[in-house]
Protein backbone atom coordinates (compact mmCIF):
# COMPACT_ATOMS: atom_id res chain seq x y z
CA UNK A 1 0.00 0.00 0.00
CA UNK A 2 2.87 2.39 0.65
CA UNK A 3 3.99 2.28 -2.96
CA UNK A 4 0.54 3.40 -4.13
CA UNK A 5 0.49 6.56 -2.06
CA UNK A 6 3.40 8.20 -3.83
CA UNK A 7 2.72 6.70 -7.26
CA UNK A 8 1.43 9.25 -9.75
CA UNK A 9 -1.61 8.34 -11.79
CA UNK A 10 -0.99 7.38 -15.40
CA UNK A 11 -3.80 9.67 -16.54
CA UNK A 12 -2.03 12.73 -15.11
CA UNK A 13 -0.54 13.54 -18.47
CA UNK A 14 1.34 12.11 -21.37
CA UNK A 15 4.82 10.81 -20.74
CA UNK A 16 7.47 13.43 -21.24
CA UNK A 17 11.20 13.02 -21.46
CA UNK A 18 12.47 10.22 -19.28
CA UNK A 19 9.12 8.41 -19.34
CA UNK A 20 7.67 10.24 -16.35
CA UNK A 21 4.17 11.74 -16.64
CA UNK A 22 3.87 15.47 -17.13
CA UNK A 23 1.19 17.75 -15.83
CA UNK A 24 -0.62 17.82 -12.51
CA UNK A 25 -0.58 14.72 -10.33
CA UNK A 26 -3.45 13.68 -8.06
CA UNK A 27 -2.97 14.30 -4.37
CA UNK A 28 -3.03 11.02 -2.43
CA UNK A 29 -5.72 10.46 0.18
CA UNK A 30 -5.03 8.72 3.47
CA UNK A 31 -5.69 4.96 3.15
CA UNK A 32 -6.49 5.35 -0.57
CA UNK A 33 -3.37 6.75 -2.19
CA UNK A 34 -4.33 7.74 -5.73
CA UNK A 35 -6.82 4.89 -6.22
CA UNK A 36 -9.64 7.44 -5.92
CA UNK A 37 -8.86 8.82 -9.39
CA UNK A 38 -9.98 5.75 -11.37
CA UNK A 39 -11.53 3.70 -8.52
CA UNK A 40 -9.03 0.91 -9.14
CA UNK A 41 -6.51 -1.20 -7.19
CA UNK A 42 -8.83 -2.15 -4.35
CA UNK A 43 -10.69 1.14 -4.00
CA UNK A 44 -13.98 -0.52 -2.98
CA UNK A 45 -12.28 -2.79 -0.45
CA UNK A 46 -10.49 0.22 1.03
CA UNK A 47 -13.76 2.14 1.35
CA UNK A 48 -15.32 -0.82 3.14
CA UNK A 49 -12.27 -1.12 5.41
CA UNK A 50 -12.38 2.61 6.26
CA UNK A 51 -16.10 2.41 7.00
CA UNK A 52 -15.74 -0.64 9.23
CA UNK A 53 -12.62 0.74 10.90
CA UNK A 54 -14.08 4.14 11.69
CA UNK A 55 -17.34 2.64 12.98
CA UNK A 56 -15.40 0.16 15.14
CA UNK A 57 -13.18 2.94 16.49
CA UNK A 58 -16.28 5.04 17.28
CA UNK A 59 -17.90 2.11 19.11
CA UNK A 60 -14.75 1.42 21.13
CA UNK A 61 -14.48 5.14 21.91
CA UNK A 62 -18.05 5.20 23.18
CA UNK A 63 -17.24 2.21 25.39
CA UNK A 64 -14.23 4.07 26.82
CA UNK A 65 -16.42 7.15 27.42
CA UNK A 66 -18.92 4.92 29.22
CA UNK A 67 -16.15 3.69 31.51
CA UNK A 68 -15.23 7.31 32.18
CA UNK A 69 -18.86 8.09 32.98
CA UNK A 70 -19.00 5.14 35.38
CA UNK A 71 -15.79 6.42 36.99
CA UNK A 72 -17.49 9.77 37.57
CA UNK A 73 -20.49 8.00 39.06
CA UNK A 74 -18.26 5.94 41.38
CA UNK A 75 -16.38 9.08 42.44
CA UNK A 76 -19.76 10.57 43.40
CA UNK A 77 -18.76 14.08 42.28
CA UNK A 78 -22.35 15.14 41.88
CA UNK A 79 -24.99 14.97 39.21
CA UNK A 80 -24.35 18.54 37.97
CA UNK A 81 -20.69 17.90 37.10
CA UNK A 82 -21.58 14.55 35.53
CA UNK A 83 -24.24 16.25 33.42
CA UNK A 84 -21.75 18.94 32.37
CA UNK A 85 -19.25 16.31 31.23
CA UNK A 86 -21.88 14.41 29.24
CA UNK A 87 -23.18 17.60 27.61
CA UNK A 88 -19.62 18.74 26.85
CA UNK A 89 -18.81 15.48 25.03
CA UNK A 90 -22.13 15.59 23.15
CA UNK A 91 -21.67 19.18 21.98
CA UNK A 92 -18.00 18.72 21.09
CA UNK A 93 -18.83 15.54 19.16
CA UNK A 94 -21.58 17.33 17.22
CA UNK A 95 -19.26 20.25 16.40
CA UNK A 96 -16.44 17.88 15.42
CA UNK A 97 -18.82 15.94 13.16
CA UNK A 98 -19.93 19.13 11.42
CA UNK A 99 -16.38 20.46 11.05
CA UNK A 100 -15.06 17.15 9.71
CA UNK A 101 -18.01 16.78 7.31
CA UNK A 102 -17.46 20.31 5.96
CA UNK A 103 -13.73 19.68 5.54
CA UNK A 104 -14.59 16.98 2.99
CA UNK A 105 -16.13 19.64 0.70
CA UNK A 106 -13.71 22.55 1.17
CA UNK A 107 -10.27 23.04 2.64
CA UNK A 108 -10.46 24.28 6.23
CA UNK A 109 -8.74 27.49 7.26
CA UNK A 110 -5.45 26.55 8.99
CA UNK A 111 -5.87 29.21 11.69
CA UNK A 112 -9.40 28.07 12.50
CA UNK A 113 -8.22 24.46 12.43
CA UNK A 114 -5.51 25.26 14.99
CA UNK A 115 -7.95 27.07 17.26
CA UNK A 116 -10.40 24.15 17.14
CA UNK A 117 -7.79 21.47 17.82
CA UNK A 118 -8.86 20.97 21.46
CA UNK A 119 -12.55 20.86 20.62
CA UNK A 120 -11.91 18.34 17.84
CA UNK A 121 -9.85 16.19 20.21
CA UNK A 122 -12.69 16.11 22.74
CA UNK A 123 -15.27 15.42 20.03
CA UNK A 124 -13.29 12.63 18.39
CA UNK A 125 -16.37 10.38 18.25
CA UNK A 126 -18.07 12.88 15.95
CA UNK A 127 -15.06 12.93 13.63
CA UNK A 128 -15.01 9.14 13.48
CA UNK A 129 -18.72 9.04 12.66
CA UNK A 130 -18.23 11.66 9.93
CA UNK A 131 -15.55 9.46 8.37
CA UNK A 132 -17.88 6.46 8.59
CA UNK A 133 -20.82 8.17 6.90
CA UNK A 134 -18.63 9.78 4.20
CA UNK A 135 -16.96 6.46 3.38
CA UNK A 136 -20.42 5.05 2.61
CA UNK A 137 -20.69 7.66 -0.17
CA UNK A 138 -17.08 8.04 -1.35
CA UNK A 139 -13.53 8.11 -0.05
CA UNK A 140 -13.40 10.86 2.60
CA UNK A 141 -12.18 13.98 0.79
CA UNK A 142 -12.50 12.49 -2.70
CA UNK A 143 -14.95 15.11 -3.99
CA UNK A 144 -12.71 18.00 -2.97
CA UNK A 145 -9.56 16.39 -4.35
CA UNK A 146 -11.32 15.42 -7.60
CA UNK A 147 -12.52 18.99 -8.17
CA UNK A 148 -9.04 20.39 -7.52
CA UNK A 149 -7.38 17.75 -9.70
CA UNK A 150 -9.78 18.28 -12.63
CA UNK A 151 -9.35 22.05 -12.40
CA UNK A 152 -5.57 21.65 -12.41
CA UNK A 153 -5.76 19.30 -15.42
CA UNK A 154 -7.98 21.71 -17.34
CA UNK A 155 -5.63 24.60 -16.64
CA UNK A 156 -2.65 22.46 -17.67
CA UNK A 157 -4.40 21.43 -20.91
CA UNK A 158 -5.18 25.08 -21.73
CA UNK A 159 -1.61 26.17 -21.05
CA UNK A 160 -0.02 23.40 -23.09
CA UNK A 161 -2.52 23.66 -25.95
CA UNK A 162 -1.40 27.24 -26.67
CA UNK A 163 2.18 26.17 -27.26
CA UNK A 164 2.56 25.20 -30.88
CA UNK A 165 6.31 25.43 -31.37
CA UNK A 166 9.50 25.44 -29.42
CA UNK A 167 10.11 29.13 -28.54
CA UNK A 168 13.89 28.64 -28.41
CA UNK A 169 13.93 27.82 -32.14
CA UNK A 170 12.12 31.03 -33.02
CA UNK A 171 13.56 32.90 -36.00
CA UNK A 172 14.98 36.24 -35.19
CA UNK A 173 14.39 39.12 -37.57
CA UNK A 174 17.48 41.07 -38.53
Amino acid sequence: MSDEIGTPDASAGSPGQGGSPTGPRPEPLRFFGTTWVNHDRGYTARRIAVAVGSLTAAAVSCLVLRFAYEGLAIADIGSFVTLLVVVMFAICSALAFRHTWESFAKRPDPERQASLRGLLAIGFVGSLLAHFFRSLIEAPGEKLHREEYETAREQYERRTARRTRNPSKKRRRS
